[in-house]
């Protein structure tokens, strides 16, 4: 059977030193997400902020019903979500370009830390929003 990761001495420093500067890059990861009322929105904004490079990856979720209280009314809509994964340095870019797209006058715009990820995916994430030094 293979060895461990850290059976080899020889190379495991750099990769320990590999995979910890990965985490701390992941660390700046965040999730954030909004809704739309159209799934033609949700396909837009999605295309957008991907081809932008102002989120890695964004997850279309199908949609759902919404109950929220507005100008003193109860309202129930249908909306489609929207999981933007990204960087919190990439974060006041991203909810700009939001702002400016979206078609609600007060659009919900979330977003939360991630504190684990695949050390890979994070360092993807990285990438795809534009590198590490800006």
């Amino acid at each position: 059977m293979g060895g461990s990761f850290f059976d080899n001495d020889s190379g495991d420093s750099r990769k320990i030193a590999r995979a910890e500067a990965m985490t701390r890059m992941a660390t700046d990861m965040i999730l954030v997400w909004t809704t739309v009322p159209a799934e033609s929105v949700a396909h837009m904004l999605a295309e957008t902020v991907v081809n932008e490079q102002l989120a890695a990856c964004v997850h279309v979720l199908p949609a759902g019903r919404s109950f929220y209280r507005w100008q003193d009314q109860l309202q129930q809509e249908v909306e489609w979500t929207l999981l933007m994964k990204t960087r919190q340095a990439v974060y006041p870019r991203l909810e700009a370009r939001l702002r400016s797209l979206h078609p609600y006058e007060l659009p919900e715009i979330l977003a939360t830390s991630v504190t684990h990820v695949l050390p890979a995916y994070g360092a993807w994430v990285v990438a795809a929003t534009g590198g590490v030094g800006d």
